[in-house]
């Protein structure tokens, strides 16, 4: 870390990782409890619609909330609210470890991401006003940005050995000792002023509204949410247009290469998710994989650990929209050869050369998108920065799912033998490949009219 940090920043670094492993935690959080479900289903006797309840309500809040906490951090102080945040998280975290019954663990991991969605656009606030070199701050970015990655990767591969060697109350031991560390830790960094502004109370509403709606509709298929969720999105944008202190200014989206970037975090979180869901389902359910073997066969995911260092090198060489553009042509080949997947395809071959693709491919796109998302975003607007990016980070995996299940069950039809199953998850997959490259094209020919940050 203190390669990429100044002299006067050393002294931070140990709080940057902090910063960082919280940020990896909230979005290992939102895959907590995928592998445990069974287990938590037998305890508390839950039938089908309360475990998607259960699997959706964390991500629900997060998502939903994102946009105000960053609005609010910008407001009343980047520590203050990462503060707060983390103490919610925390408690929340505590609560879903010991929760009775299944209420109480629906409550936490409601809380949980209401916790998550205060405290991560601060935190990447924070983490930016530890290096004053403005020369040096989209390396930084780029290590932050193969951080949610490494989250994603490390939630699915933890809770498969949790719930094999434990209970899967174990699995909230993170979420509940990092948030007391990270707490400690910033209350180092000098506390922020907050500034005098009126909080745009009805464009936090829609936007929390709208996204919560939408979200919980394309996750369950039902079109009357997502509908009005859809209209509660549009009546913000109506408000944002007119108000003189908008949650969300509409000019902070006018750049055509942060709105790319923006579309690429969004579509590589959605490939992520995705297809480690269709993977999963085909692992265990085709080719009669255990939980824990399951979680095994994603081991070569662990390269992502190493992808922050490498793509920081790479940005601050080739410049962000370059190592974005590359990230999502490989995430196409990864696509790509996870869509040639029959039922009787072993896991050597095809399957493992995608596997060992994509952890460097997301790890490529989510860095130079974030730097590029980031570009020219003055202080005051950190905490917006952040939420806007981690709205997009949160989006991708509701519309992907939904999309491309939708294409999986449309190829399927109503057979349900292992080779039709294997032919959904392939052409599903297929899709994902062409939507990255038209990403990739889209990044590749949308510029920055303003100065770049690298």
């Amino acid at each position: 870390m203190p390669s990429i940090l100044n002299d006067r920043s050393i002294i931070r670094a140990p709080i940057f990782v902090v910063l960082g492993a919280v940020q990896v935690v909230l979005i290992a959080s939102i895959t907590l409890l995928v592998v445990p479900l069974p287990a938590i289903q037998r305890e508390m006797g839950l039938g089908r619609p309360d475990l998607a309840l259960l699997t959706s309500a964390y991500g629900l809040s997060f998502s939903g909330l994102l946009l105000l906490g960053g609005r609010l951090a910008d407001l009343h102080g980047h520590r203050r609210l990462f503060v707060a945040g983390m103490a919610v998280f925390g408690a929340a975290s505590a609560l879903s470890a010991v929760a009775p019954g299944f209420a109480a663990l629906l409550l936490g991991r409601f809380a949980q991401g209401a916790g998550a969605a205060l405290a991560a656009p601060a935190a990447l606030a924070l983490a930016r006003s530890m290096v004053p070199d403005p020369a040096r701050l989209p390396r930084v970015l780029a290590v932050w940005g193969t951080l949610s990655v490494t989250g994603a990767t490390a939630g699915s591969l933890l809770s498969g050995v949790v719930v094999a060697l434990a209970s899967w109350r174990w699995a909230f031991a993170l979420p509940v000792v990092v948030p007391v560390l990270a707490v400690a830790a910033v209350r180092r960094l000098p506390a922020d002023t907050p500034r005098r502004a009126r909080l745009d109370v009805a464009g936090a509403v829609l936007a929390t509204a709208g996204m919560v709606a939408l979200s919980y509709g394309l996750l369950h298929g039902t079109p009357v949410p997502a509908a009005a969720g859809g209209l509660l999105l549009a009546a913000f944008v109506a408000v944002e247009a007119r108000t003189a202190a908008p949650l969300l200014p509409l000019a902070f989206l006018a750049s055509p290469a942060r709105a790319a970037a923006l579309l690429a975090i969004l579509v590589t979180a959605a490939a992520s998710a995705t297809h480690m869901f269709f993977l999963t389902l085909w692992f265990q359910q085709v080719r009669g994989m255990s939980p824990l073997l399951t979680s095994a066969a994603f081991a070569p995911y662990l390269l992502v650990f190493a992808m922050g260092p490498v793509s920081g090198r790479l940005t601050g060489r080739f410049g962000a929209r370059a190592v974005t553009a590359c990230g999502l042509l490989l995430g196409a080949a990864a696509m790509a050869l996870f869509s040639l997947i029959e039922a009787d395809t072993p896991y050597t071959g095809v399957v493992l050369a995608g596997l060992l693709l994509f952890p460097v491919a997301s790890g490529l796109a989510f860095s130079g998108a974030t730097v590029a998302a980031l570009d020219g975003v003055p202080r005051r607007q950190a905490g917006l920065g952040g939420g806007l990016l981690n709205t997009a980070m949160e989006a991708g995996p509701t519309v992907g799912l939904a999309t491309l299940a939708a294409v999986a069950a449309a190829v399927t039809g109503p057979r349900q033998d292992p080779a039709a199953i294997t032919e959904g998850y392939a052409a599903a997959l297929a899709v994902a490949a062409l939507v990255f490259t038209l990403t990739a094209a889209l990044v590749g020919v949308a510029r920055s009219p303003g100065k770049r940050l690298a």
